[in-house]
């Protein structure tokens, strides 16, 4: 039997079968396109080749694409009598997660690790803000993570350009920015090129308030990475957001008008809609006026793509959109058929955009103070849910409440007030 770059033995006598998979989980893992071809390559090279089916299931997934998903890991899945023990958990895990049953799902990715824990496969979905662990809905989850890379820290030692990015995001998620910073040089030196390390390199930049030298980072980065690529479109965030704040208006909605706004966009739907959703609304906080035309836009796409409550993340940005293109209705039916583990969330975020679009100032903050503690809970990184601390920041500051909005920023957050992207605060 051959193995795979992580050790792990494949059922397969092909060493070109092997070699396309371990080329697509690489480009998977590093978010480089490519990865679909190179998984449909090694299944091409050997049919039986059962993780390639998962591998395989997992890209499309990631790409919206959840019909194909299911039906490349009922083909992976109906191999496994003839796996090997590892290979048969590695397709039960991906079975769970293709089919949507993240709970059930995390539960067999932890079992499964305890046994094989350089499974980097599976290990990846439990990882980042977006991960098994990020969208569980739960309190001290950032933590949770941590502690989980903090003991597989050894098992992948110091040479792993993947597991080394993505142990720097959990760190830098709970406040570990040295540690985080070099984690991901040391990532970045052994593959440069992997977009998940530009990406945390830039939460970096982020959490140390290095606006200058991040944008020139990150755009230096991305001007060579494919627009059909995973992060392309969340990336674009991040230089959108570096433009806004250092005065570049004009810089900052072409990147909007060009990759983040449905249309423009490339990326998976709920970076569309997050990311669309929260530089419209970093936009206002910045001084920039209301565009109605482009909240009704991305209103409609919120309801297009998220039709059904569930995805907590994505239905807080929902319903911003919602609330600020004035679609009353759309809000509504989100805030009460909010589902899922931070379901409570939704609804006391839903009520304070609604109240926000009322200019409702004192009610807006009433529904945000008590989220503010956990909002962890609705997934997504620091950087990303600083939008929600803001947002109370501007309702108090509107409200009368300046000194209390002054105070909660500089308790709240590190940076220096001249780095708070609200117009009404700058000194």
């Amino acid at each position: 039997m051959l193995s795979d770059r992580y050790g792990n033995r494949l059922s397969t006598a092909s060493s070109a079968a092997r070699d396309a998979y371990v080329t697509a989980v690489d480009l998977l893992l590093s978010a480089n396109p490519g990865a679909e071809q190179a998984f449909l390559r090694a299944i091409a090279l050997d049919p039986d080749l059962a993780v390639a089916h998962a591998g395989l299931a997992r890209t499309l997934q990631m790409q919206a694409r959840p019909q194909e998903a299911k039906a490349a890991i009922a083909r992976g899945v109906e191999l496994a009598p003839c796996l090997s023990a590892r290979e048969r958990g590695h397709l039960e895990t991906f079975d769970l997660i293709i089919h949507g049953k993240a709970a059930e799902a995390l539960a067999a990715a932890r079992q499964h690790l305890d046994d094989y824990p350089r499974d980097a496969m599976v290990l990846a979905p439990c990882t980042s803000v977006f991960g098994l662990i990020g969208f569980s809905g739960r309190a001290g989850r950032e933590d949770e993570l941590l502690a989980l890379m903090d003991s597989l820290a050894t098992v992948y030692g110091e040479e792993d350009w993947w597991f080394a990015c993505m142990h720097a995001f959990a760190q830098v998620e709970c406040g570990q920015i040295g540690k985080a910073l070099a984690n991901i040089e040391r990532s970045l030196a052994q593959h440069p090129r992997n977009a998940h390390g530009a990406h945390i390199r830039a939460h970096v930049y982020y959490e140390r308030g290095e606006r200058a030298a991040g944008l020139a980072y990150l755009r230096d980065w991305w001007s060579t990475y494919p627009k059909e690529s995973q992060l392309h479109c969340h990336l674009a965030w991040h230089i959108a957001l570096w433009e806004l704040e250092l005065g570049r208006a004009a810089e900052a909605w072409s990147v909007y008008h060009a990759h983040l706004k449905p249309g423009g966009s490339w990326g998976p739907p709920i970076n569309t809609l997050t990311d669309s959703a929260s530089f419209l609304f970093r936009a206002e906080l910045a001084g920039e006026g209301r565009n109605g035309e482009l909240w009704h836009e991305l209103s409609a796409y919120a309801s297009a793509t998220f039709p059904t409550p569930g995805v907590t993340f994505a239905d807080v940005h929902g319903a911003l959109a919602h609330a600020l293109a004035g679609n009353g209705e759309a809000l509504a039916q989100l805030e009460s058929g909010a589902r899922g583990p931070a379901a409570d969330m939704v609804r006391s975020l839903a009520r304070a955009f609604g109240a926000l679009r009322r200019d409702a100032w004192a009610e807006a903050s009433a529904s945000l103070q008590p989220v503010i503690a956990t909002h962890e809970r609705i997934g997504g990184s620091r950087a990303q849910r600083d939008l929600i601390e803001y947002t109370l920041a501007v309702c108090l500051l509107r409200a009368g409440r300046i000194e209390e909005a002054r105070a909660y920023l500089e308790q709240r957050r590190l940076a220096e007030p001249a780095h708070w992207p609200i117009a009404e605060l700058r000194v």
